[in-house]
């Protein structure tokens, strides 16, 4: 087991996050496609934290939450740029562990309507085992857990439990329901999100969890098609809310509509039809920014946007 880098601090968080953060290098292409009958394509690569803890955790501090990242990073120039950039952002890293591994990385092909070909390299997420007595110090003083699929943060989940947390599990793009790998934290979950990238219509998918666990709540992110929403008997379509705003990157959308919905419903006690529109809000906004973390949207932006669409 890895030690964290830094002495816990007994201190409550509305949320902590737990997954992966890390460097994501989007590639830009020119054209309309990768061209594979010449060697060079020239494109325009950034570099930037990211990934689904680092959207999530970054998304909760945007919107003035004290926050937590439970994680790990390599004891390399991005493990120590992600550790600082966190430090001054006040979101607190105590149980960001070294992953001997390194620091996990993506490389995401974008196209021009802001669609993405993700390459993920996780680095040591499957066999990586955190300090569980850290862990707990940390959730301990929590009202939420955001986790995301990263292997390790399955051992998580009984002492998320075992605190009485509510747990929100995103679980990406699925591909079956039976996926074994997803099933601990389908099980687990309080609210499931999840990215109905792969199927033509989430609905029998939220159908079938909810009949499963009719106290869970379940979200499909569905891109421009918007989301649609299972809880108890009831499933609702929520369209893209109108905002005037480019789709110019659609890397960390289903992470913001997670966390705008979670802050609003959870933490501020919004209802259900108005936290989704939050998290909508914060999807939307999310995908006019090009390559960054940085810059996401901050509670007051939101609120505004929120008042305007719900205006009469």
């Amino acid at each position: 087991m890895e030690s964290p880098s830094a002495s816990v601090v007994s201190r409550t968080f509305d949320v902590v996050v737990l997954g992966s953060i890390g460097i994501d290098t989007n590639i830009y292409l020119p054209g309309e496609d990768i061209d594979f009958s010449v060697e060079a394509n020239f494109t325009q690569n950034v570099d930037y934290i990211g990934q689904a803890g680092g959207y999530a955790c970054r998304a909760y501090r945007s919107l003035g939450k004290r926050t937590a990242m439970i994680g790990r990073v390599g004891d390399d120039i991005f493990g120590q740029e992600i550790r600082r950039t966190l430090e001054e952002e006040g979101i607190d890293a105590s149980a960001l562990f070294v992953d001997r591994s390194g620091t996990a990385r993506s490389v995401n092909f974008m196209y021009h309507d802001g669609r993405r070909k993700n390459f993920y390299d996780g680095k040591g997420h499957m066999t990586f085992e955190p300090d569980l007595a850290v862990c707990r110090k940390v959730l301990a003083g929590a009202r939420l857990v955001h986790v995301n699929l990263a292997n390790w943060t399955r051992h998580l989940l009984p002492i998320a439990q075992e605190l009485d947390l509510v747990i929100a599990c995103d679980v990406q793009d699925m591909t079956r329901l039976d996926d074994p790998y997803r099933q601990d934290y389908l099980h687990a979950a309080d609210i499931v999100f999840f990215s109905a990238v792969n199927q033509d219509s989430p609905d029998a998918w939220i159908r079938a969890l909810v009949e499963a666990n009719p106290d869970q709540i379940v979200i499909a992110g569905m891109g421009a098609e918007g989301c649609t929403v299972g809880i108890a008997d009831d499933m609702v379509h929520f369209p893209v809310p109108p905002m005037n705003l480019p789709v110019i990157d659609s890397n960390g959308a289903g992470d913001l509509l997670a966390a705008g919905f979670l802050c609003s419903y959870i933490l501020d006690g919004y209802s259900l039809e108005d936290s989704v529109l939050r998290g909508q809000i914060a999807a939307r906004h999310v995908c006019s920014l090009k390559g960054t973390t940085e810059g996401l949207i901050r509670e007051e932006e939101l609120n505004r946007y929120h008042a305007n669409l719900r205006a009469p």
